[in-house]
């Protein structure tokens, strides 16, 4: 495919619980643009969540912490889906709606992986470098490109390409992953805080090549336009 597409493909999208749920915020008047504020309402939940589990010393509290920032992360998907939804399928778009779609998205990314690298720090240091929260925000800041080379991409004529291999999506899902696996690091043989650094390194690293293949593919379909055009 040489050209992107107009939505990303979700498959939840065309369930019965989705357009039952766009229904229902559809009849209590909310618009798509204060569903996606709403995201980032459960991203910054999720955030001080992440960064209030690393202060606490008791097991039981970090663990419902965690799974407190953990839930957050799919709420804020869900919301992502449904504003679009109320958007498009509900016809009710706005001439802003695409600043609604992007930004509070962006916000969201770097409330999340920036508040799991805060929550590392101090595991991994060397002068004044934290490592932990170095690699929260690295892995942010490629999330925040990742969408941007698609937007990019848009803005040029050649369309939204989300391919991955760490797109939105499956970057939450694997740092929801390297939440939830965290919850047992009390009851592990290595200090707390490990698994997310892991989890941050995968992020940081697919969020890398999920930015080189949609920059290739965005200049394969501008030279293929390019070639296209009469002489």
């Amino acid at each position: 495919m040489s050209q992107g597409t107009d939505r990303r493909k979700i498959p939840q999208r065309s369930s019965r619980w989705a357009a039952k749920s766009a229904d229902i915020l559809a009849a209590a008047k909310l618009t798509p643009n204060q569903i996606s504020v709403g995201s980032v309402v459960f991203a910054a939940a999720g955030a001080a969540a992440l960064i209030w589990s690393a202060h606490v010393d008791d097991a039981i509290i970090r663990a419902v912490l965690l799974a407190a920032a953990a839930a957050c992360i799919p709420l804020r998907l869900l919301l992502n889906m449904l504003d679009g939804m109320l958007a498009v399928e509900k016809g009710m778009s706005s001439p802003v709606g695409d600043i609604y779609n992007e930004l509070p998205d962006r916000i969201s990314d770097v409330l999340f992986l920036g508040a799991a690298g805060i929550a590392t720090a101090g595991l991994v240091t060397a002068d004044r470098v934290d490592f932990g929260v170095t690699l929260g925000f690295v892995a942010a800041i490629l999330a925040v490109l990742t969408a941007y080379i698609r937007c990019l991409g848009a803005a040029l004529g050649t369309g939204n390409f989300f391919d991955g291999p760490l797109a939105k999506p499956q970057r939450m899902w694997l740092l929801m992953v390297g939440v939830l696996v965290g919850i047992a690091e009390p009851w592990l043989p290595w200090s707390e805080g490990w698994v997310l650094f892991g989890t941050l390194a995968l992020i940081a690293l697919g969020s890398l090549l999920t930015c080189a293949r949609r920059l290739r593919r965005v200049s394969a379909a501008l030279r293929a336009r390019g070639t296209a055009l009469p002489s």
